[in-house]
């Protein structure tokens, strides 16, 4: 009889266990501090709150370690919102199978959960700016401003960060799917009841009309219809970008949801004064030319990517061609080269006559493919290759069998030693290159 009541009370214990889970509340205390997670608590947490934004970090990491304070500023602000943000944070160098699950491969990597959906975050890192672009991610889809002043403040409480599409006169109803469709991407808004100086200051002379701006780049388009049969969403497709972009490492990411082909111009020197003509042109072509993104390099500000389109010392520059975004690029036969004595939009507009009518020469990019250079931004398993031949060298060395390269130096001994050094500059989104990543 006792063994059969240590069986009863035992299975009672079980029965209460299994029916009496751990609510989400007794889980998580969200108090404004960021929520360190676990391998056991991790889906729980995705699953809990709508809008979860999760710093995959590791203990030696030095831009991890930088990023600390600012969760730190951020947390309390969001979690104060009508639809809280949640910070969380997550050591993905100890529970490194969960990491190399959802495919974690460098630190920090930044994650926004919207309703269990992740999304990676390339935006900025500092406390104030980072609120600014989440708060993105829990406004409406749609927002309806019902005079001048709260065109000004939407447009200002928007940031940099996204392109803002406005439409002044039009109905709700037809863009209310787009908002819902492409909230990720940009903001949105109808505006109503506007006076004169905001048409004056938005740049357009009668309504219905979609206005489009890039406050980053301070530009701005104007759409004044059609309006429907998929007229509309191209506008707000195409206007995701401005109309000259310059490429780097945080724009590359942007052309990869772009299925258009890219007019590329590569120049000695992004900075230099002589370049203001060049874009002039290159932005009245793009006007005309919806159909393409229209860039421009630097060899100076972005040499390693510049490299890919056969430039060395003896190429003449400015030189332009048509990009597919990956591996080919097309060269227009006898425009190959932007001349400083003739006139520049001419020159563009015969080197797009070119191109649209096939005379041109195909030619594959040196060096990996576009996707393949995006991913070759050193993430963990490099890092591990590269201490690896290392060791190899020095047991050679230790042989004397062969000497160490000039410029090589000796891994640390442990993970805990390593730390990044590359700085980021405040305000800017920091990127994930090969000083700013370590693998798990």
């Amino acid at each position: 009889m006792r063994s059969l009541g240590l069986i009863l009370c035992w299975i009672s214990f079980l029965t209460l266990s299994i029916s009496i889970p751990a609510s989400s509340d007794d889980q998580f205390t969200v108090d404004g501090t960021v929520l360190e997670l676990t391998d056991s608590n991790f889906d729980s947490a995705v699953s809990t709150f709508d809008c979860i934004f999760v710093d995959f970090y590791a203990p030696w990491c030095g831009h991890c370690k930088r990023l600390n304070p600012e969760l730190d500023a951020a947390a309390p602000i969001l979690a104060k919102l009508k639809q809280p943000i949640v910070i969380a944070k997550l050591n993905a160098d100890k529970y490194s199978r969960l990491a190399r699950k959802i495919e974690i491969d460098a630190f920090p990597t930044l994650m926004l959960y919207n309703h269990g959906v992740p999304m990676e975050y390339y935006g900025p890192r500092k406390a104030d700016l980072l609120v600014r672009y989440l708060k993105k991610f829990v406004a409406p889809d749609v927002a309806v401003l019902e005079s001048d002043s709260a065109v000004k403040e939407f447009v200002e409480d928007a940031g940099t960060f996204f392109p803002v599409f406005i439409g002044f006169g039009l109905n709700e109803s037809l863009i209310s799917g787009l908002g819902g469709k492409y909230k990720k991407k940009a903001w949105f808004a109808v505006a109503k009841d506007v006076s004169e100086d905001t048409m004056v200051s938005y740049d357009f002379d009668k309504a219905p009309a979609l206005v489009a701006k890039h406050p980053t780049y301070n530009e701005h388009s104007v759409f004044y219809g059609p309006f429907e049969d998929g007229f509309l969403e191209e506008f707000v497709k195409q206007s995701f970008l401005p109309l000259i972009l310059p490429i780097n490492q945080d724009t590359l990411k942007l052309l990869k949801d772009d299925e258009r082909k890219i007019v590329l111009t590569i120049v000695e020197d992004e900075t230099h004064e002589s370049l203001d003509k060049l874009i002039k042109a290159l932005r009245a072509a793009a006007h005309a030319n919806r159909d393409l993104v229209f860039g421009y390099v630097g060899v100076k500000q972005f040499e390693e990517f510049v490299d890919s389109f056969h430039v060395d010392k003896k190429t003449n520059l400015p030189k332009i061609v048509v990009w597919d975004g990956d591996e080919e690029y097309d060269q227009v036969t006898g425009i190959e080269t932007i001349s400083q004595e003739e006139d520049h939009l001419t020159q563009v507009s015969r080197f797009l006559e070119g191109y649209r009518e096939g005379r041109t020469e195909k030619k594959k990019i040196n060096g990996p493919s576009f996707m393949g250079f995006i991913n070759s931004m050193i993430g963990i398993r490099s890092v591990y290759i590269i201490v690896f031949l290392v060791a190899v060298i020095m047991m050679l060395r230790s042989l004397g069998q062969v000497e160490e390269p000039a410029g090589v130096r000796t891994a640390p001994a442990s993970r805990e030693r390593v730390d990044q050094t590359t700085s980021v500059t405040e305000g800017e989104t920091s990127e994930h290159t090969p000083s700013d990543k370590k693998e798990d």
